[in-house]
């Protein structure tokens, strides 16, 4: 199964999605953490999110781009069981889409960062009972912004795209409410 969940920044998606997950029942919790840290501000918030999750029972694998590497099961369980009893939180698309497109020592084409992100979440949908994948609705602003920004947000708005139709349910959250879109 594949839930996305979007929201506005500060709407208790993050939140949303790890209760899912938790209400899930599946054995094995698995926290996709995409945020490359980029000084105290950033510092702050994976501390924050650390402390959200605390006791929660995620295993959290750091994971700024290429999804499609992370194996789960050489990650914590070599032996385990089938991964219909793994559930994957992805968190989240806004902070791949930068660093897939931005990150590298030489950044990539729009086009191929859009296909390394689809095959990321692609691979951890096949390796997984429950993939959760937070992101960012960041298109409503209407501010004209500087060329690679619009590139970023072209980028996440296909990709946001994609995962809806993919995603058997697509929940967006406003002030820590889900309401079910699809």
């Amino acid at each position: 199964m594949f839930f996305l969940i979007t929201g506005g920044s500060g709407s208790g998606k993050s939140e949303y999605a790890e209760e899912l997950i938790q209400r899930s029942g599946l054995e094995r919790k698995f926290y996709i953490a995409t945020m490359e840290i980029w000084g105290e501000e950033g510092q702050r918030k994976v501390e924050r999110h650390k402390r959200l999750r605390a006791g929660k029972g995620f295993i959290t694998i750091e994971c700024p781009r290429e999804l499609d590497k992370i194996s789960l099961a050489s990650s914590a369980f070599p032996e385990e069981e089938a991964v219909v009893r793994w559930a994957v939180l992805v968190e989240c698309i806004s902070n791949l889409a930068a660093n897939e497109l931005f990150g590298c020592l030489k950044p990539l084409d729009y086009q191929a960062a859009l296909e390394r992100m689809k095959r990321g979440i692609l691979h951890l949908r096949e390796s997984s009972g429950l993939l959760v994948v937070v992101t960012n609705e960041i298109f409503s602003d209407g501010i004209r912004y500087e060329p690679e920004t619009e590139r970023y947000i072209r980028l996440l708005g296909e990709m946001n795209y994609w995962m809806a139709k993919e995603a058997e349910q697509v929940i967006e959250v406003v002030c820590g409410i889900g309401v079910e879109m699809k």
